[in-house]
Formats: structure tokens, sequence, C-alpha cells
């Protein structure tokens, strides 16, 4: 631009005028808004850049253990070893009963009263007209009272058989033995009040002289036999029967069984075998 122009130019300037002309009221506050709104806005990034401020990320839950929990111990409970069992002896001890003592021979069942069976023995020796010892075991007598009275009512002996049939019970403890043979008393007393146990025998024949101890002292003789056809192995109705007629002597103590199993075949052989027994010896109640 030459010096000529530019005099030119400011000659056609108004009086005191500037080159640039003046903003309007509007546009100045239309600056101003704009000028808070950006100083706002740098305010507000500069917090949400302070370190304190800073939003901690959420952190996800632990897993949960899908191991079973550990169970707590328990105190360990020692039972006290029972007491060995004493050996049996090589032969049976003394003194126990195995004749009646008289020509007849007396006849002895064993491991009832059973419901199936002692009812029908008790009528075939009605019908022969002859009596019996029955042998009782304690935990049957309890079940089943009301055979134990039928049997003192028609005339029939009592005997204990153990509680259980436990066929080592001879061996054990004496205390054992006693509160076995006591507890059985006493069912058959609670049966049958006032009802007389005069004998005791031994499960399996297997006698000590512990056991032998006991049951005098509670007032009973120890009952063993002299026959055994062993019906408890179910043989058949003629060889209960043979093996009777070839094993019995004059006196003879006889063993058999109304309980403890079927005893069909025993029930079968009963007729003919008591009829041979009272026309060879004559049959005797115990004493």
């Amino acid at each position: 631009m030459t010096d000529r122009t530019v005099a030119g130019w400011r000659r056609q300037l108004p009086s005191g005028g500037s080159a640039y002309p003046d903003p309007s009221g509007s546009e100045q506050m239309q600056a101003r808004a704009v000028l808070a709104s950006v100083l706002a806005m740098a305010l507000f990034l500069s917090g949400c850049a302070q370190p304190h401020r800073t939003i901690a990320p959420v952190s996800a839950p632990p897993p949960e253990s899908t191991a079973p929990p550990t169970p707590k111990p328990h105190p360990s409970v020692t039972k006290p070893a029972k007491p060995p069992l004493r050996p049996l002896p090589a032969k049976l001890p003394a003194g126990l009963g195995r004749n009646t003592g008289v020509r007849p021979v007396a006849l002895t069942f064993d491991d009832g009263p059973s419901p199936a069976w002692t009812p029908k023995v008790l009528d075939q020796l009605k019908a022969a007209k002859v009596t019996a010892t029955f042998c009782v075991v304690g935990r049957e007598v309890q079940r089943h009272p009301e055979l134990v009275r039928r049997i003192v009512r028609e005339g029939h002996q009592l005997c204990n058989h153990s509680w259980r049939h436990d066929l080592d019970l001879a061996r054990r403890p004496v205390a054992e033995i006693r509160a076995d043979l006591d507890r059985t008393n006493k069912a058959i007393q609670k049966a049958s009040p006032g009802a007389k146990v005069p004998f005791y025998r031994q499960p399996g024949g297997r006698w000590t002289s512990e056991v032998l101890g006991v049951a005098k002292n509670l007032g009973m003789r120890p009952l063993h036999w002299s026959v055994d056809p062993q019906d408890w192995d179910k043989p058949t109705a003629a060889t209960i029967g043979k093996r009777v007629h070839a094993a019995t002597r004059p006196g003879a103590i006889v063993l058999l069984h109304d309980g403890g199993g079927n005893r069909a075949a025993t029930l079968a052989a009963c007729p003919k075998m008591i009829a041979d027994l009272k026309r060879r010896f004559g049959i005797t109640r115990l004493r």
C-alpha cells in the first residue's frame, strides 16, 4: 500500500472515528455467556481430574467354594473290651439231672412257647393223659404269656431255658449269667404269678460249673437229658420215632422241641412215640 492510498483512505473516515466499528450490546452479552461456559467446563474438568476424587472400579465378589465343609472331629468313645469267654470243660460237670430216678421216663420240650406248635403239643399230651416239662425261653414267655398260663394250668412243669437261648451263656461272667436267668424267671412270674420254676436247662447242653452254681443259687436244679433224637435238625417223623425207641432206657429224660422253628415232624411223631413209651416204661412227671 502506497502512502498516497493511505492518506486518501484516512481522509474518508469521519472525524474522531476508528477503522473498526463498535460491537453492539447483544454481541457483548453473547461473548460473555460463551466465556462463562468455557470457564465452567474448565473448572469441572479440572475437578474430575483430582486424584482424591477418582472412582475406584467395583470388584467382583469372590467365588463361592464348592468344597464340602470340613467335618468337626468327634471325640472317640472307646468301648470297654468284653471279657473273653471261658473255655468249655472237657466233659460235662457232675450233678446234672439225666434220669428220673424211677422206671418211667420223662418228656421235655424246649425253646417255646410257640403259638404255632405249643398248643398242638399240649393237645396231644392232654389226649394221651401225660404231663411234660417245658423249658421256656424268656423272650418267648414275654411274647406269649397266655401259653405259659396254659402250661401251668394243665399240670405241666416249667424249666428256665435262658432269656434268648444263648449257647455261650455258661461261658460268660457270672454276673451276666445271673442277670439272664433272673430276668427269665421274672418274665415267667409275670406271665403266671406264683408258678414254680424248679429246673434250669443250659442251651445246647453247654454246661460249666459257673452256670451250675448260679442256677442252684436261684433255687433251680440243672436239667439235662439222656435221649436226643435231634428233632431240631428236622428229620422225618419216622426217624424221630425210631431214634427215641432205640435210645430210651428206664428212667430216661427225652429231649424234644416245641419252639425254635418248624416242629411239624416232632408233632407228627408224638402220638406213636408217646404210646410206645407209655407201654414200655410209663411216663412220669419230673420230681
